[in-house]
């Protein structure tokens, strides 16, 4: 039984894909947002994935904190 567990365990690690390059953009993109807004407003920290060495995550950041940073200050 302890073998039928580890197999079916392997094989569905073996087969998920992770995430996709627009997965990663948009992952970043709300993250970027939620710190961008936040700390303009001084609402809270805000968690993170981080994923730096993601050039997708770390472009869709970049483009998610600078929309938030704008929507924070026409809310203002």
């Amino acid at each position: 039984m302890k073998w039928l567990l580890l197999s079916l365990f392997l094989l569905c690690v073996g087969c998920s894909k992770g995430k996709s390059n627009d997965e990663w953009y948009d992952s970043g993109y709300q993250d970027g947002y939620a710190v961008g807004y936040n700390t303009t407003l001084n609402i809270r920290a805000t968690m993170i994935h981080g994923e730096w060495d993601n050039n997708h995550y770390t472009r869709g950041y970049a483009d998610g904190k600078a929309d938030g940073v704008k929507a924070a200050y026409d809310e203002k």
